[in-house]
């Protein structure tokens, strides 16, 4: 018979939700906001695209 193999380590629904919590916990008491997600944001831009940022287009998402 054939085995399946299902490669890799996934994050397990325990693992998920313990993430999903430490979020919640961190954004109740004030570690994550609004401008930090906007910068973080504009920074994963600037990573993935930055061909773009040599171009001279501006990555910073703005309020």
């Amino acid at each position: 018979m054939a085995r399946r193999y299902y490669g890799g380590r996934g994050i397990s629904l325990v693992g998920l939700i313990y993430i999903l919590i430490g979020l919640f916990v961190a954004w109740d008491r004030g570690y994550i906001n609004p401008d930090l997600l906007r910068r973080v944001a504009s920074a994963l831009l600037a990573i993935f695209l930055w061909f773009l940022v040599l171009l001279g287009i501006d990555m910073h998402i703005h309020a």
